[in-house]
Formats: C-alpha cells, structure tokens, sequence
C-alpha cells in the first residue's frame, strides 16, 4: 500500500531539482497525490474502513496546504503542477 522506494526516487526524479530534494513543496505534493490515488483505491473496495478515511482527509488537507504555499510563492509553478499531477482546483 505505501510507496516503494522505486516510485519515490522515480517522483523525487521528475519533480525534484535535483535526485536528493525531497523537502521541496513539489515532490511533497506529487508524493502525497500518489498516496492519495491509492489511497482512493482502497477506499472503494473496503467502504467501512473509518480510520483509513480519516488518513486520508488529512493526507488531502497536507497536500492542500502544501499547493496554497506553492500559489502564494509562485502562482506558475502551482498551475503546472495542477497539470502535471492531474488535480481538480
């Protein structure tokens, strides 16, 4: 269910500035956003499962926060992010 090491070195490598940034708002959010899809997924097979739920509101709400920073900071970077990542706004 969580991230294997393959796909977060693969998202550091597209959203990063450089291999080793995993701090930046960017990877964070694309982070988070691969978290939350298959999260998503979960959720739809095992509908009862309030706890998991509860995770990922506050997975969605980490990540909004992170994308209201980025629009604060550089309103370009957060529009080619909502692109890049597929995110509804």
């Amino acid at each position: 269910m969580s991230l294997t090491r393959e796909r977060k070195q693969e998202l550091v490598g597209e959203f990063g500035q450089e291999a080793t940034d995993t701090g930046s708002p960017q990877v964070q959010i694309a982070l988070l956003t691969n978290r939350i899809s298959q999260m998503t997924a979960h959720m739809g097979l095992h509908k009862k499962d309030y706890a998991s739920r509860r995770g990922l509101l506050r997975m969605v709400s980490r990540r909004r926060r992170h994308l209201d920073y980025v629009k604060r900071t550089d309103p370009q970077l957060y529009l080619d992010l909502l692109a890049r990542l597929n995110i509804r706004k």
